[in-house]
């Protein structure tokens, strides 16, 4: 009897219209599924400082992955395919932190040919330079892509006036909302981080950081995507 072939591999690397390389699916993908684990060299966040303190602040290429507030997964030394995975404001998968190791998990069903993209979630930072939106330009070319890589700009409150603070407040529904997850660490280097946890790990904020990349230089802080 003939052995039974393997099964095809789940995605493979090749020339992304979205930026560079990217991951594409070879074979449908349940959701739920793990599809990959982000693998590269640990060090700390020391370490991972200092090896891209020269970077261009205009290049936002990194493949730098927080893990904790001790270790940093570089994905560019010792790293593996799932350093690849691009961007998307309209994401078919998320990083997830497990055992202090980072997986990446389709959060709906992909269809062969399919690329693979998660939201990167980069935080905002008032040491931004005024060119942030274009140095993390998004092209997912998603219905709801929001041009950038970056969070979206916070709408500033509205200020009540005297008489408006005195009206009593109407009584409304109480609507359940997701969690929010605070999004990219600042330090000097943007880094992406695990975008879920498991509850044993989620942090005294309510949720985990999340991140996407590596910010340069203090002075300029920037982030970077895994391209």
């Amino acid at each position: 009897m003939k052995k039974r072939a393997s099964r095809r591999p789940l995605f493979e690397v090749r020339h992304s219209p979205i930026h560079g390389y990217g991951v594409f699916a070879l074979r449908r993908i349940r959701k739920g599924t793990t599809v990959t684990e982000y693998l590269g060299d640990r060090v700390t966040h020391e370490e991972a400082d200092a090896r891209y303190e020269d970077k261009d602040p205009n290049d936002n290429h990194t493949f730098l992955f927080t893990v904790d507030s001790k270790t940093v997964i570089d994905g560019g030394v010792g790293g593996n395919d799932a350093r690849f995975i691009n961007h998307g404001c309209d994401p078919n998968c998320e990083s997830t932190t497990q055992d202090k190791r980072i997986y990446v998990e389709a959060i709906r069903t992909i269809q062969p040919g399919e690329e693979l993209a998660y939201d990167y979630q980069i935080e905002r930072d008032p040491e931004d330079p005024p060119n942030v939106d274009e140095i993390f330009a998004c092209r997912c070319g998603a219905a709801n892509c929001r041009g950038s890589m970056l969070l979206a700009r916070k709408k500033p409150r509205k200020t009540v006036g005297a008489k408006a603070a005195k009206k009593p407040a109407k009584r409304s529904k109480k609507k359940s909302r997701p969690v929010v997850r605070p999004a990219a660490s600042r330090r000097a280097a943007m880094r992406r981080e695990g975008a879920r946890r498991p509850a044993a790990t989620v942090n005294a904020a309510g949720g985990p950081r999340s991140a996407a990349g590596t910010r340069l230089a203090r002075a300029a802080k920037r982030g970077g995507t895994a391209r």
